[in-house]
């Protein structure tokens, strides 16, 4: 079987190739057909450009198209706003048994103070757009129930689905403090905020409430302190049901606050008054889409080298011709 390399000169039955290799040799076949690499790039397109361009022109537009290339041209579309970078912000809410007792007052009736606390952080969260929100749930133990993230949509969610008993009966405060200066603590300086909710004490924990809070001020981890009861400030059988005291202390030794509600107006006002002390970032950043357009002029120069090649073999193939 005769194998030609080369490049072929023209279409139609007896054209020539430009070279031919180790003695091998063919002609191309009928019009169309496979004739050599060069030949599929070429086709008839391009030898009828060869006629009107000629090898100086073929030249001069691979050039132009080799020029535009190594200028890198480049598409640049529209600003997009990203997400602020804004806060990080963990909330944490109690699930502990005593969240059930029914004494948050919405309209004519009593509510769990689990409901009212359920609806009204979830609107919370809702409003931090730019900001990194992530949930901590804890009763007897603390879990990490949403990594800090922008998809406040899923936080929401996990709030209003959030079942007392999942954690335990008990209240571990520490350990939820813990937990939130152990996911704050690798995030920047200037954003590292936790906001915790509960309605009674400490009983629990593995960790002091008020060692975690020694902590959280060395790391420059803010925390804010929420308790929520109808009977704040109220002994039952010489014991206080909120440990406002001890909620009060790790708070300002944070340089956080600690807020009383005593009902769901109450709570809806201190998560807005939230919303003033740690603003949301206003100040969006864009960016303009780049796509690279470099392979538009090299498809250029391959087209132009097909038709410089073109050029040169039809040359070679009439040269014969003239001389005969």
């Amino acid at each position: 079987m005769d194998v030609a390399l080369g490049i072929c000169g023209g279409t139609g039955a007896g054209a020539h190739f430009l070279f031919q290799s180790w003695g091998f040799s063919a002609a191309c076949g009928t019009q169309g057909a496979f004739c050599g690499p060069v030949a599929i790039l070429v086709g008839d397109a391009a030898t009828q450009s060869v006629g009107a361009l000629g090898i100086g022109g073929c030249c001069g537009l691979l050039g132009c198209y080799l020029i535009a290339a190594i200028a890198r041209p480049q598409w640049t579309g529209e600003p997009i706003e990203l997400p602020n970078t804004g806060r990080d912000l963990m909330l944490g809410l109690d699930l502990s048994g005593s969240m059930q007792i029914e004494d948050m007052q919405i309209g004519n009736r009593l509510v769990p103070r689990i409901t009212a606390v359920k609806s009204i952080a979830a609107d919370f969260a809702q409003r931090r757009q730019g900001d990194r929100v992530g949930l901590i749930l804890f009763g007897t133990r603390a879990y990490l129930q949403a990594p800090l993230t922008f998809d406040l949509a899923t936080v929401t969610r996990f709030i209003d689905e959030a079942q007392l008993g999942f954690a335990g009966e008990d209240t571990a405060i520490g350990d939820a403090l813990g937990l939130a200066i152990k996911r704050l603590r690798d995030r920047p300086a200037t954003s590292r905020i936790f906001i915790l909710l509960t309605d009674g004490q400490d009983t629990a924990s593995t960790v002091d409430p008020m060692e975690a809070a020694a902590l959280a001020a060395q790391l420059d981890v803010k925390i804010y302190t929420i308790g929520i009861s109808r009977n704040l400030g109220r002994t039952t059988r010489g014991r206080v049901e909120v440990d406002e005291a001890m909620l009060n202390a790790v708070a300002e030794a944070t340089g956080g606050r600690y807020f009383r509600a005593t009902s769901p107006a109450e709570l809806e006002a201190i998560y807005a008054l939230l919303d003033t002390l740690e603003p949301v970032e206003q100040d969006a950043s864009t960016f303009r889409p780049k796509r690279a357009l470099s392979w538009v002029p090299l498809l250029g120069a391959r087209w132009g080298s097909s038709c410089w090649l073109a050029s040169a073999a039809q040359r070679v193939a009439e040269s014969p011709q003239q001389r005969a």
